[in-house]
């Protein structure tokens, strides 16, 4: 059974994030994997010091990952550290760039194999979208292959870098019978294992489905 699921509209690691705890507990460890891939053009190494302050709080260390480009998701060493944790967390960033590092390599296949065998799987911002297929590409709105973990479901981070003009292009390019959901800063929308989502955090989450303004019901298990 897959563990629970987190997709972060970003600004994670920052009060408001109170689902983190909640995370935490039910990974039932005390250790926290940091993906920062998706940081590798902006500093992936405050990003591990931001999460690093941020899970200390809640009694927790992290365990930095820092494959930044596809050497090192390659590297069989970060793949086994990632294959056996009980909480992985993917950063913002670029998702174009997190793609491209991830795609069809033991890394990523190390982060599915930890999320099928029960461990707790966050993405925030980049992560986020790029875990689902379709995934939107941020440079234009419109749509591209993502990784695959959620089919047939697309994010998008309702950041102030994303113009309503370009979430207005998303939603007219959205597929048919495919939900797409947007997600603020500091909130998450959580798959349980169950296979049923909540929301929580600071913000909120908005479901649209074929143009139309829908519930978390429309979202796939």
């Amino acid at each position: 059974m897959s563990g629970p699921l987190a997709l972060v509209g970003g600004g994670e690691w920052r009060d408001g994030c109170d689902f983190d705890t909640e995370l935490l507990a039910a990974s039932g460890g005390s250790e926290v994997v940091v993906l920062p891939t998706a940081a590798a053009y902006e500093h992936p190494d405050l990003a591990v010091e931001r999460a690093t302050r941020w899970f200390e709080g809640a009694g927790a260390t992290v365990r930095p990952v820092r494959a930044v480009d596809r050497a090192g998701a390659h590297d069989e060493a970060a793949a086994a550290v990632v294959r056996a944790a009980r909480f992985v967390y993917l950063s913002d960033g670029s998702p174009m760039h997190l793609r491209s590092v991830l795609m069809q390599t033991p890394l990523w296949d190390a982060v599915v194999a930890a999320w099928r065998g029960g461990a707790v799987l966050a993405a925030s911002g980049a992560g986020a979208m790029v875990l689902c297929d379709p995934a939107v590409d941020p440079r234009g709105g419109a749509f591209t292959v993502g990784l695959g973990l959620l089919q047939q479901l697309a994010v998008v981070p309702r950041a102030d870098t994303w113009s309503e003009d370009k979430l207005h292009r998303t939603l007219q390019l959205t597929p048919p019978g495919v939900p797409l959901v947007e997600v603020d800063e500091r909130t998450a929308l959580i798959r349980g294992t169950d296979g049923t989502w909540r929301t929580a955090g600071a913000g909120s989450v908005s479901v649209w489905l074929d143009g139309h303004q829908a519930d978390l019901e429309a979202l796939p298990t």
